[in-house]
């Protein structure tokens, strides 16, 4: 039995742009400053204002509701996009191994 072996002829250009994107991205995180979190008001229903969003019914909600709207449609995007890609690897080829042990051959 062979055991792996490293590489040797690797480019560590890849790591270094690795490490100061992660760098990069570090210093953005600690350094950002956000404002205070306001609530919405007692009784207001958030899932009715996507509603009215959704409908372009906006005026109807006393809740400003776009932003929202667009993380919601954004994330069903991805969603069907990673829907899609799981499908796409999911099907089945012909003359795979499934099919000839469902044909009773080789194992």
């Amino acid at each position: 039995m062979s055991r792996p072996r490293l590489a040797g002829d690797l480019n560590p250009v890849g790591a270094v742009a690795a490490l100061a994107l992660f760098a990069v991205l570090t210093a953005v995180f600690l350094t950002a400053t956000f404002p205070a979190a306001a609530g919405f008001e007692a009784g207001a229903s958030i899932t009715a204002g996507l509603g009215y969003a959704l409908f372009d019914m906006a005026g109807q909600s006393p809740l400003v509701t776009e932003g929202f709207l667009v993380s919601f449609i954004l994330i069903a995007i991805v969603l069907d996009a990673a829907l899609d890609g799981a499908i796409l690897l999911a099907r089945r080829e012909e003359g795979s191994v499934l099919d000839r042990l469902r044909e009773g051959g080789e194992e």
